[in-house]
């Protein structure tokens, strides 16, 4: 696999970006945006805010780079103004010394890694690039849409009670022909699940998860390949996906072919 070009790695970029402001913006559809999602663009950056969700999976920015170092101070104030502490997303090629020094001004400290992965789908590789396998795999329907929910939360150990607002905020997702959303079976017993979002000819790799009993047997390899093909079938130039540094999700996908394109530095505020 040849060396990334730069606008091979600014449309890897731009699929983080795209995948979660088409998230947000249909999670605010829902009974008149109760969600309190607001989107804030400064040039190339987008600034993403969930007020009833202060974590930050869906309070961060992404794109930000040099040219917004004057941008910093409104963009903190933006998230400070709801009570929700900012998080930036900063890739190798938009890293400056005048940037990160900017960061360290205001108060903040770089917290981790976050690793974007991607893989060209030429014409030549769509044939079936799906395993033989005992896992077998179907698209949830709307109708079908609950099992999604309680496989998420389980799988990701979260509170039962959380599991009818996780399928309402990804149903929404559902009736969209932009995400498509899997379901894995082993034996006939529903094991994991898996979402699949495409805009334009890149397809990108969003959440997956697999009850605990059933991890290492290679069920998130069955789902990324199953969405691989999927992407191709749609004709798709590139697969890009997202995980946490050196985890058991980035092993997965690059045995899956995806190759790392580049590491996001994670910048969190100090916490006193």
């Amino acid at each position: 696999m040849s060396i990334l070009t730069k606008d091979q790695l600014e449309i890897v970029e731009q699929s983080e970006i795209d995948a979660l402001e088409d998230r947000l913006l249909r999670v605010a559809s829902i009974n008149e945006n109760a969600m309190g999602v607001e989107l804030k663009r400064y040039g190339n950056a987008v600034a993403f805010s969930v007020k009833s969700i202060p974590g930050p999976s869906f309070n961060t920015v992404k794109g930000i780079s040099g040219e917004n170092i004057e941008d910093l101070d409104d963009i903190v104030e933006f998230y400070s103004s709801k009570g929700i502490p900012p998080r930036f997303e900063v890739t190798p090629g938009n890293a400056s010394t005048d940037l990160f020094r900017k960061f360290s001004s205001l108060g903040f400290f770089q917290s981790g890694f976050h690793t974007a992965l991607y893989r060209p789908l030429s014409i030549e590789e769509r044939t079936d690039m799906r395993a033989e396998s005992a896992i077998q795999i179907e698209e949830i329907s709307l109708a079908n849409f609950d099992i999604f929910g309680e496989l998420y939360t389980k799988g990701f150990g979260m509170p039962v009670a959380f599991k009818d607002y996780v399928t309402a905020n990804n149903k929404v997702l559902a009736e969209s022909d932009n995400w498509i959303f899997y379901l894995a079976h082993v034996g006939g017993e529903p094991v994991g699940i898996a979402v699949l979002f495409i805009k334009n000819d890149v397809a990108t790799l969003a959440a997956s998860a697999t009850l605990p009993e059933f991890r290492n047997k290679g069920v998130q390899t069955a789902l990324i390949q199953e969405r691989m093909q999927q992407a191709a079938n749609a004709g798709c130039r590139y697969l890009v996906g997202q995980a946490a540094f050196g985890s058991v999700s980035q092993m997965n996908m690059e045995r899956a072919g995806l190759k790392i394109a580049y590491t996001n530095a994670v910048w969190e505020k100090i916490q006193r």
